[in-house]
Order: structure tokens, then sequence, then C-alpha cells
């Protein structure tokens, strides 16, 4: 909120859901052609994710449509991002919650909800390999029957997609001209299509491409078990009708080695830590920029911060535990974001520009 005292204007937030959104973009790479690659980081609202997004817009309609009344409980299956939205929205609009999670979410995001008073009811064991989607949805609906409790349901509420319309408004207000692509995860679908379908009411003739962990179901792949986390559908799991197929133009795949290796590489080059799954989306759009149309726009969505993925992402230990430590990845993301600009690197950084090469066009060959 803005007071005036004087001639100047305070900028003083009074509610913690003031400070969502007018998150910034960041360019990582550009090519001699024009293209550029943006990060929307959305680990700059409050809980570290977009989520808080959609979490505040689910809980506002419930109240609007009588869903939720003064003191009303909450209760939602949650890998962590959604959780810790509508933990923070709860405590500001005094209700109680219940996140129904498992042991497959990040360690760091369980204890913030914990901290933040989050009444947390696990499904399955440590011992438990991939994410256990299906159960938590079953005893979140049993526990929302028996106790009376709203379970907004973010696969399916409306709210969710209709959460991100303020990040295209912000996409096209710090951007001159159109986003051409835009590029991210898709778990319950919110993110990438919400934000698209508001794009493309605007006037924009943005191109998305929607990427899943390897493993995940949603784009009609086998199931199989993932370790990237906030995105994706395990085999069995009923696709959400917030992924709108009409608004995904590219479905693409990516491994957690590959995923994760770009998390590193980016946070490595920037200094800032973007989640796993976030880096599937990076691993992506890197893969697209050389061979893309001259002066192409790219916004990949980043959801999440890397903070939450200490002891997982960015440690050796756990990565080569479960088999995802690979530094040839790693070496092949540094390399082409070499070969993409090779400019950003450090003054004084030693550098080669390679001979007799026969150039591809929009791209630097630089190392």
């Amino acid at each position: 909120m803005k007071r005036v005292s004087g001639r100047r204007l305070e900028n003083i937030a009074t509610r913690p859901s003031d400070l969502i959104g007018s998150t910034p973009l960041l360019e990582l790479c550009s090519t001699e052609s024009g293209s550029r690659l943006l990060l929307k980081l959305e680990q700059f609202n409050p809980t570290g994710s977009a989520k808080v997004r959609m979490a505040e817009q689910m809980i506002v309609d419930a109240e609007k449509a009588g869903l939720l009344r003064p003191g009303g409980h909450i209760i939602e299956p949650t890998s962590g991002n959604t959780g810790l939205g509508l933990a923070m929205i709860a405590i500001e609009r005094g209700y109680r919650f219940t996140a129904v999670v498992d042991h497959h979410a990040s360690v760091d995001k369980l204890r913030a909800m914990a901290a933040m008073g989050v009444e947390l009811v696990f499904v399955g064991d440590e011992a438990t390999e991939g994410p256990l989607t299906i159960e938590r949805r079953r005893v979140a609906d049993e526990m929302a029957r028996e106790l009376g409790a709203y379970r907004p349901d973010q696969h399916n509420n409306p709210g969710n997609s209709a959460g991100y319309r303020g990040l295209a408004h912000e996409l096209l207000a710090d951007i001159f001209g159109d986003v051409d692509y835009l590029i991210s995860t898709v778990g319950t679908g919110g993110s990438l299509c919400g934000t698209a379908r508001e794009l493309r009411s605007l006037g924009s003739e943005v191109a998305t491409i929607g990427v899943e962990p390897a493993g995940s179901i949603i784009f009609g792949a086998p199931g199989g078990t993932y370790r990237q986390t906030g995105s994706g559908s395990p085999e069995g799991f009923p696709v959400g009708s917030n992924v709108d197929y009409s608004l995904v133009d590219e479905a693409v795949q990516v491994t957690d080695v590959d995923a994760f290796a770009a998390a590193r590489v980016v946070s490595r080059r920037t200094g800032l830590l973007l989640g796993g799954s976030a880096g599937s989306a990076v691993h992506t759009a890197l893969h697209r920029l050389g061979s893309l149309p001259p002066a192409s726009t790219v916004v990949v969505l980043i959801c999440d911060a890397g903070e939450k993925y200490l002891d997982t992402v960015f440690d050796d230990n756990w990565m080569r535990e479960h088999d995802v430590l690979d530094t040839r990845a790693e070496r092949r993301i540094r390399a082409l974001l070499a070969e993409l600009d090779g400019s950003r690197y450090p003054p004084g950084a030693a550098r080669r520009t390679r001979k007799n090469t026969s150039y591809t066009s929009g791209t630097r060959f630089c190392v």
C-alpha cells in the first residue's frame, strides 16, 4: 500500500499477499540473430513459488462462492509449493489448513509448511519410490468429506489457471513486443495454460511448449519413476482439467539427469538457485533457442526456488545415491550456454573461438 507523506509515496505492503506478482525477468542468454532467453523468476514471490498466485485465487473464489466460511478448514494434497501458498493465504485470512503429503516432496517444503503451522498428514513411507499422488488425493477427499472441510482440488479448480492472468499482463508490460515462445513445466497445468490463455486473449501469438519429467503420463507417454517434484503425473493419475491440451503446442519430456544438470549449471552461472523441475524447462529452451527465427523472445517460467533442494538436486551425495549425477550432462549444458552466448562469461575468463567451424545461424560458438 502506498501512503502519501509530504511529497513522497511510501511503498509498504500491509499483507503478505500484497507481495504476490511483479516478479523480475532475467535474460539468461541471447544469440547473434537477436533471439533471447528470458527467465520469469517466480521464486521472488512470497513462499518462493509461482503457486502462491493460484492459491490466493482459489481461496478468494471459494469465499465468493460461499464454500469457505470464516474460521473454515482447508484440506489439499500437495507436493509442497501449492501447500506453502495455501498456508500463507490461510494464515492471512484466518483458516485452518491441512496438507496431505508424501515423502517424495522436498524436505524443506515440508519443514516450511510445518513452520507456518500447517497440519501435515503423511501417506506412504520414506522408502516409497516416486510421488504417491493418487493416494494423497484419496486421503484428502476422505478427510474433507468427514470433516466438512473445503478441498480446492488444484488440478480441476478453474481458479488455478485464472491465478496466472496477472503473470501474462506482467510479461507484456515488461517486454517490448510479444512473447514468441512460452516454456514451462506442467503439473496441474495452471501456470502454462493459464498464462498462455490470457496472453492469447490479449492478442499475443505466443507458441507454447509444455515440459514434463520422463516417466510422467500427462502427454501420453508410458509411466515410470521420476524424482522431479511439483511437475508431471504418475501412471494411473487422472490428468485434471487445468491441463488444456488445446493451449499446448508442443510437449517435451526431460530426464531427471538433464533437468538437474541444467538447474545446477544455471545456478552456478548466475548465482540464482533454480528448482530441479525448472531445470527441465531451461534445458528445453536452451536446445530450442539457436534454431528459432531471428529476434525470437523465449520466456521460461521458473516456478520454484532452488533453496528448497539443497539436500537433493544441489547435494552431490544425494545425486550419486539416486544415480542422477552426470558431469557429462553438466558439461553439455555449459558448452551449449557458451555457444549461445559466450559474451556473458566474466571478464578475464579463458575464452577460445572455434576455428574453421561451419556456423549455425543464430548461434555463437565461443567457449
